[in-house]
């Protein structure tokens, strides 16, 4: 998701950090890398312009004090600017304080509302809550009832839909409907189109005015960039929009439509589609997306991860281990099969500080199979002692496995990197701490 500018505003700053001081004479080679790290990620023109200059004002305006380098200094300013053209801070859901609340979803065909309904009604209910009823108000696509249906049987959600050709209708019984079951929430999921035209603009305005909800979401595909800034817009100036979910942000989007989109419509991100399970919708942080961006880790929402998937004893004797400096090949192999479950490991290593600038090799969610093989053809004295693991060994492992004496290797040296790395946030562990500790 963030891979490429991550990549390009690393190697910016560890430029800028050669420098004695930040001057004008060596900004304007910096700035200019920036804009086309920004240009690259599809970030819109006009924004990527106007971060520029942010960025050039802050960085010739500001005294640095002795004890900050250039580096730090050029950090604190990308990372200020990211998280301001982001949105600031993180902007919840308006709730009803009475009574029904009312959430539609609005969006252009295949850009995933039908399932960040179920998503968004899902994550209402584990984390929030709150009993959510999905309205099936979305008569163009054939399938799009039966998706949803589906979607609320799997999340134990109920759905109301009826055989009528008018949307409006659907809605009205819908939300009478979620008012007699005394539900907290009704979620509308709408028609798309595969562009914005006036019939669609015209039955959503109707739908609006009879739902009176209080909050409206645009679902935007990550994916496409600067076609969703474009539709955003669209949509914004026909039913005042109050917020954004941006999916596919798991995939080969650069990031650019995150960072133009609030700074283009001026209405907040609220939330991001990591991926196709329907356990994939994140709040949206700017604070924390900027840091990720800048390659500095997200540590809150790592220990939120983490927390979700491992149980408290299962922390407390890994973070006894690491203190006894006992944390075996065994505990490497229990600790890559919880990682699996917080997320593709790609993403999770991206929320860890300082994670970018370890060597993980071929060390990735396509070969994590061989991995455990390796381990599994390892002695139980091999495993809780790796240190005895010479080459005879080692050839022995390798054709136990079936994996090539160089990924026997590399397995080794990647469990040295991830107990060395683990040993170094126990120790830090009052500035931040890992989610496994």
């Amino acid at each position: 998701m963030l891979e490429q500018l991550q990549t390009h505003l690393s190697t910016i700053i560890k430029n800028i950090k050669g420098q004695g001081k930040i001057s004008e004479s060596n900004v304007s080679d910096v700035l200019r890398d920036i804009r086309i790290a920004l240009l690259e990620a599809d970030v819109n023109l006009k924004v990527a312009k106007k971060f520029v200059e942010h960025v050039k004002e802050k960085a010739l305006g500001e005294k640095v004090l002795k004890s900050i380098s250039p580096g730090q200094q050029f950090t604190k300013i990308l990372f200020d600017e990211l998280k301001f053209f982001l949105g600031g801070e993180a902007k919840p859901l308006e709730f009803d304080s009475s009574g029904l609340t009312v959430i539609l979803l609005a969006g252009l065909q295949g850009c995933g509302k039908t399932t960040t309904c179920g998503k968004l009604a899902r994550f209402l209910k584990k984390d929030k809550g709150k009993d959510s009823l999905l309205i099936a108000a979305d008569l163009q696509r054939p399938a799009a009832i039966d998706q949803l249906i589906t979607i609320g049987k799997s999340i134990d959600v109920d759905v109301y839909s009826e055989k009528n050709n008018d949307p409006i209708a659907v809605v009205k019984n819908g939300l009478m409907e979620a008012k007699r079951q005394g539900k907290d929430i009704a979620v509308i999921d709408t028609a798309g189109r595969l562009h914005v035209d006036e019939d669609m603009m015209n039955q959503l305005k109707s739908i609006i005015e009879v739902s009176n909800p209080n909050e409206i979401l645009f679902v935007a595909d990550g994916m496409t960039g600067q076609d969703a800034v474009n539709s955003s817009r669209s949509f914004n100036e026909a039913i005042d929009i109050t917020g954004i979910i941006l999916t596919k942000m798991d995939g080969d989007s650069r990031g650019g439509a995150a960072l133009s989109i609030k700074h283009i419509i001026q209405r907040p991100i609220k939330f991001i589609g990591t991926g196709e399970s329907i356990d994939k919708l994140d709040n949206f942080h700017p604070e924390r997306y900027a840091s990720r961006i800048l390659g500095m880790g997200d540590v809150v929402s790592l220990v939120e991860k983490a927390q979700s998937v491992v149980d408290k004893e299962s922390l407390e004797n890994l973070e006894q281990k690491i203190k006894n400096q006992t944390f075996s090949l065994i505990d490497f192999q229990d600790q890559i099969k919880q990682i699996k479950k917080m997320g593709p490991l790609s993403e999770v290593m991206g929320m860890i500080p300082g994670a970018n600038k370890l060597k993980m090799g071929d060390f990735s969610d396509k070969n994590l199979k061989w991995v455990e093989a390796i381990i599994s053809s390892m002695t139980l004295k091999e495993r809780i002692n790796p240190g005895i693991i010479n080459g005879s060994r080692r050839k022995r492992i390798a054709h136990g496995s079936g994996r090539p004496v160089q990924e026997v290797n590399a397995l080794l040296k990647q469990y040295k990197q991830m107990k060395s790395m683990m040993k170094t946030m126990n120790k830090n562990k009052g500035k931040f701490k890992f989610p496994f500790m």
